[in-house]
């Protein structure tokens, strides 16, 4: 089959590689329909996130039919499923609490050391991302093992146009689990820093939970023209100074609740980024957490600091004081997409969510090399790419 693989830093490649084969008794074999590039593939395509290795198929956001089982899927060869990018046990502690990316089970024993020395536990395992995560092939490819797929694929009905809900995979459950994490009560302020795919999501789930204001911070144009069509107020952080116009904007609070959908590779030129960016290029581990760091500084005292960006090393220059002497609340984590799904496939069903609003481009499997290139040098127009195999 062919697939896109990473080679190293900037050089992912279309490749031939051999068919996915059912391995346990609970793996399906999904024909992939639809694929996309997420933001945190970006982190990859910079080298920036520790354990890939050369020729690891990429992808953690597809959808597809179903054309094998194994004998204890639950799955029907010639379903439509969308596939949760978090792979999950569904019977370990965590996934019995539904925290479904912590799952115990699902990162293999021989990929859990690493993890294990870097964060203190063994993560979760993820489709098409480090060997600290499973080093599970992703889905940007022809076919993909789907392994428990018993617990999580979303099931769609015939004649749904992939891309309505082909989100449902990450970045819409993911910014929907950013502004649930803020705990919104009618008539909140809520400030979003980045208007990526996951970023435009969070502001759209905040509105719909009640935010009476939401705030989208970035520097892109288009984006922040989304951001603002969706009805957010906008911020162009190049152009005015964040703190004092958020201070201003909120009645000199401060926002409720704020959302770091940036992660780690904050742009600007900010003293503290430009020093993370020379941190970050010779290798040592450090995140760019310019984003979190402003964050934490602007939101109110007693608010709630939620963080969907990824994150994979360390960060200095942290401002613990403020998180502590102003009381703040926080919450992260990688997204637990199975508990969404279905709510999620209701909402965009009723027509109450658009998830079409940002894809900018369409292009085919073959194409994803460029697809990359332009999504990480051009994120002014290339808002998110749908690729076809």
């Amino acid at each position: 089959m062919r697939a896109l693989t990473w080679h190293g830093k900037h050089d992912v490649r279309m490749d031939t590689v051999p068919d996915p084969q059912i391995v346990n008794p609970r793996d399906a074999i999904i024909e992939v329909t639809s694929t996309a590039i997420c933001g945190s593939d970006l982190h990859l395509y910079d080298a920036v996130i520790p354990g890939l290795q050369g020729g690891d198929i990429l992808g953690h956001e597809f959808m597809g039919r179903v054309v094998e089982t194994g004998p204890k899927s639950t799955l029907k060869t010639g379903q439509r499923v969308v596939v949760p990018f978090t792979i999950s046990c569904g019977s370990c502690f965590f996934c019995k609490a539904t925290l479904f990316s912590a799952c115990d089970n699902a990162n293999p024993v021989e990929t859990q050391e690493a993890s294990e020395l870097l964060y203190g536990h063994a993560v979760g395992g993820l489709f098409g991302y480090s060997h600290m995560t499973g080093g599970y092939p992703g889905g940007q490819a022809e076919y993909v093992r789907v392994p428990y797929s018993d617990v999580g694929p979303i099931v769609v009905p015939d004649g749904v146009p992939d891309e309505d809900v082909l989100f449902l995979s990450d970045i819409l459950p993911t910014g929907w689990m950013a502004a649930e994490n803020c705990d919104i009560m009618p008539g909140d302020s809520v400030a979003v820093w980045g208007c990526g795919p996951v970023g435009l999501f969070a502001v759209q789930s905040a509105l719909l939970m009640g935010a009476g204001r939401v705030i989208a911070i970035d520097h892109h144009p288009n984006r922040l023209a989304l951001a603002r069509g969706l009805g957010a107020d906008i911020i162009d952080y190049t152009q005015t100074h964040v703190l004092e116009a958020l201070m201003e904007m909120t009645g000199g609070m401060g926002p409720d609740a704020v959302i770091d959908a940036v992660g780690m590779e904050s742009h600007g030129m900010a003293p503290d980024n430009l020093m993370d960016a020379a941190k970050q290029k010779v290798g040592i581990g450090a995140d760019r957490a310019h984003a979190l760091r402003m964050a934490l500084m602007a939101v109110r005292k007693g608010g709630r600091v939620s963080i969907p960006g990824v994150y994979g090393g360390m960060a200095d220059k942290f401002p613990l004081g403020a998180l502590m002497e102003k009381g703040l609340q926080v919450r992260s984590g990688q997204t637990h997409v199975q508990r969404y799904g279905t709510r999620l496939l209701d909402m965009i069903m009723e027509g109450k969510i658009d998830t079409t609003f940002l894809i900018s481009h369409r292009l085919s499997l073959e194409e994803a090399p460029r697809g990359y290139r332009n999504f990480a040098e051009n994120q002014n127009d290339w808002t998110k790419v749908v690729l076809t195999p």
